[in-house]
């Protein structure tokens, strides 16, 4: 017999079966439902924790303005760079292919909350105004602003325990704030983004960088940024760049400048594994419910299972029952799962200033991961079938 698109009935009857079976017992369906759903909310979460980690950790590094870049050998994080000589930066103006080359400066510095009085850390960026190192929203058409002495750009996204500072600068307002017990003055905003490294960021001039942080050296820059001419080689002139440096710096791409804040942050902090190992734990958490749930639908209607063997039916026909609720309770439990997920993640950015990105690849993966996890769960309630004997009927 053929059905409408030309399914069989023999393709549909077990995923019937099975639905019919589940439904039989609404409280164990909705126990099984939910199970899903809590496993398919704490893989979002956790993907998502450990995703916006990696995403504001990296920020800046993706909005500098530059081909190449310099950094201390010892340098694991933009937040803790080590530092090294300015001469390295201006040595690279000897590469035929190098336009140009700035530093910067990096450093945490003591906000005091001009309307609380409460102190908090915030990561400071000292950049050349004349050049304009950082492509962040805001930063570019500001920089005359930042020339002069003691004035700053406040990000707009940061943490509100820094008080409403952009509140304020949008009214107009003129605000004045203290930084490591020196009078700043705000004259713009820009747009970046609360960290694991910071709750808030300024930037400013490397002068003023250096009057906030007296005890840095100005002759050591934290990175070095060297913009390359039109039409250049970068894997050459990194090359070039490369052989005039000493043996304390090395010359890095923007995707290895990424990567090795990525990689401080998932081998020499162990946080991306914590997050992974709390994806995994819902993968586990929810194989363990999922089984219950089918292993006991399987015990339960084990007579009926031995009566459709009897009957003639193979034990692939068996199989596909179970997978058959597999499947559905996958499907039943992603959907919810994904619609609270996206909740939670807008929720958590307004709270926490991070950047949960739901994307493609997220949802794809966790689906992936929840249908693998009901079909796992089902392969080991099918040792149940092997006790479905004919003979036990008489």
């Amino acid at each position: 017999m053929r059905e409408r698109g030309g399914r069989s009935t023999a393709t549909l009857l077990p995923v019937r079966l099975a639905w019919r079976q589940l439904r039989h017992e609404p409280r164990k369906l909705l126990a099984g439902v939910a199970g899903v759903v809590f496993a398919v909310v704490l893989m979002f979460m956790q993907f998502g924790y450990r995703d916006a980690m990696f995403d504001s950790a990296a920020a800046v590094q993706r909005q500098l303005s530059g081909d190449l870049f310099i950094a201390h050998r010892q340098s694991q994080t933009l937040w803790r760079m080590a530092p090294f000589s300015r001469r390295r930066v201006l040595q690279t103006l000897a590469v035929p292919d190098v336009a140009e080359a700035t530093y910067l400066y990096v450093g945490l510095g003591d906000w005091k909350n001009p309307w609380t009085a409460k102190h908090r850390a915030i990561l400071i960026f000292g950049i050349d105004p004349a050049i304009g190192l950082l492509e962040l929203s805001g930063v570019p058409e500001q920089l005359d602003a930042i020339k002069d002495e003691d004035a700053v750009l406040y990000d707009a996204h940061s943490h509100p325990e820094f008080g409403p500072v952009a509140t304020v600068m949008r009214d107009g307002q003129q605000l004045s704030a203290e930084v490591n017990h020196r009078r700043l003055y705000v004259r713009g905003l820009f747009r970046l983004g609360a960290s694991f490294t910071a709750d808030g960021n300024l930037v400013t001039s490397h002068e003023n960088f250096l009057r906030i942080l007296p005890e840095r050296r100005p002759s050591q820059a934290d990175l070095g940024v060297i913009r390359l001419r039109p039409g250049a080689n970068r894997a050459a002139a990194q090359a070039a760049v490369a052989r005039l440096m000493p043996s304390d710096v090395r010359v890095l791409t923007r995707d290895e400048l990424v990567r090795l804040e990525h990689d401080y942050w998932e081998n020499a902090t162990g946080i991306g594994f914590v997050f992974t190992l709390g994806a995994l734990m819902g993968f586990v958490v929810g194989v363990v419910i999922v089984y219950q749930i089918l292993y006991t639908e399987v015990a339960n209607h084990l007579a009926q299972y031995a009566t459709l063997t009897a009957m003639g039916h193979p034990h692939r026909f068996l199989l596909g029952i179970v997978a058959g609720a597999a499947m559905i309770l996958s499907v039943l439990g992603y959907v919810p799962g994904f619609l609270l997920s996206l909740t939670l993640y807008r929720l958590t950015e307004r709270v926490t200033f991070l950047p949960m990105i739901f994307g493609v690849a997220k949802p794809l993966l966790v689906f992936g991961l929840t249908i693998v996890m009901c079909f796992v769960s089902g392969g080991m309630a099918l040792r149940k079938l092997r006790e479905a004997d004919p003979a036990d009927l008489f």
